[in-house]
């Protein structure tokens, strides 16, 4: 079956497994985030977290404010790839970890009390101003998973209401209580929150408003958005930071995969050289169905296949699908949507290859960024 006639990017001669960026989608995301922060005065930043792909920095990086980091290790990305403001949040930090962001990041975010009393002579002591704040728990979130919910009871995340201290040298309030969702979210959000901390709040030089914001998905409510932003800058007279990782490379990235085999059990199954459970792990945490360009759900098209991956994990089933024409081996499957949370999550479970990484250009040109080998599954190991 022949996909390229569907898609405007040349694969038929392609090593698969591979990641693919398009430098045209990514470019087009950043854009819009840019003119955010023109219109409002806010700050933009990349939540590594979701797309650490830092070769492709430099395309993006005159269109957002820096780079945020779960700890030292994307804090040091940022700092030496990105090299923009670095902002850091970690449930909680070492001592040897600490020492170093001390040279690296601008800003550091606290879980609790706790670790801020404990870190905070040492910040003070720097000698480069750190501004610091703290993470609240509103108590309130509209996600439907809880593996990614930040606000379910007993959540490791944020200082709740009741826990709340006087600020005393911290400079910002963080919060971060949604996952994919529009402005109506963020709205409903400042509503109970605001009221809650608005002692706190007054007190501020900035808020971070954490990520979760799928600003450049096609029917986000941007005008929603300008107003939250605008709501908190104004009654507060705050720096607003926002810090999406997803919206930066949402639908800008595919995962080409070729199909190895076809068995039948019950039904037709294509056994695929890309797995759930290897390169595309968020399909089974989440889970959701990644969308394949030419694709169908089960019964839609005439011919209908349970993808599955080329592991032992009998769970390693990426999902239903069906397609106009019978697969067979050979045949490449265009995943969608395979920027995010796919290269910063991968790994090399039963020695599975890591995809190659490849970047496609906007004049038209591919470039093999990365190619993992055995080396890269063995050095992981001892």
């Amino acid at each position: 079956m022949n996909f390229a006639s569907l898609f405007d990017i040349p694969i038929n001669d392609l090593s698969t497994p591979c990641y693919i960026t398009d430098a045209r989608l990514l470019k087009k995301n950043t854009a819009l985030l840019c003119r955010i922060q023109e219109q409002t005065g806010c700050k933009i930043l990349l939540a590594q977290k979701a797309f650490s792909m830092f070769s492709a920095y430099p395309l993006i990086r005159d269109d957002l404010a820096g780079t945020t980091a779960s700890g030292l290790f994307e804090a040091k990305l940022g700092r030496e790839r990105f090299g923009k403001e670095v902002h850091v949040f970690s449930p909680a930090y070492t001592q040897e970890n600490f020492t170093q962001l001390l040279d690296i990041a601008d800003h550091i975010v606290f879980n609790s009390f706790g670790q801020w009393h404990k870190y905070r002579a040492q910040v003070e002591s720097a000698p480069r101003h750190i501004s610091c704040g703290i993470r609240i728990n509103p108590g309130y979130a509209e996600v439907e998973t809880d593996l990614y919910n930040p606000c379910i009871p007993g959540s490791r995340m944020g200082v709740p209401l009741e826990q709340m201290e006087e600020l005393n040298g911290l400079e910002g309030i963080h919060f971060h209580t949604m996952c994919e969702q529009n402005a109506d979210v963020l709205e409903r959000t400042l509503d109970y929150l605001l009221p809650k901390f608005d002692p706190w709040l007054r007190q501020c030089k900035w808020v971070n408003f954490g990520g979760g914001h799928h600003i450049t998905r096609d029917d986000y409510d941007i005008a929603s958005l300008l107003r939250c932003i605008d709501r908190v800058q104004s009654e507060y007279g705050v720096q607003v930071y926002l810090e999406p990782g997803e919206a930066v490379a949402l639908n800008a990235g595919y995962l080409v995969a070729s199909v190895l085999d076809i068995v039948r059990n019950g039904m037709d199954i294509a056994i695929l050289d890309a797995s759930a459970a290897c390169h595309m792990p968020d399909v089974l945490e989440m889970p959701y169905r990644p969308h394949i360009i030419g694709s169908g759900t089960a019964g839609e098209k005439a011919h209908t296949y349970r993808l599955a991956g080329n592991t032992c994990l009998a769970g390693d089933v990426i999902g239903d699908y069906s397609f106009d024409h019978p697969l067979q081996p050979g045949d490449k499957l265009v995943f969608c949507d395979m920027a995010i949370y796919s290269m910063v999550k991968n790994n090399t479970f039963n020695g599975v290859p890591l995809p190659d990484i490849l970047l496609y250009h906007e004049d038209g040109t591919m470039e093999l960024v990365k190619r993992f080998g055995y080396r890269d599954f063995e050095e992981r190991l001892s």
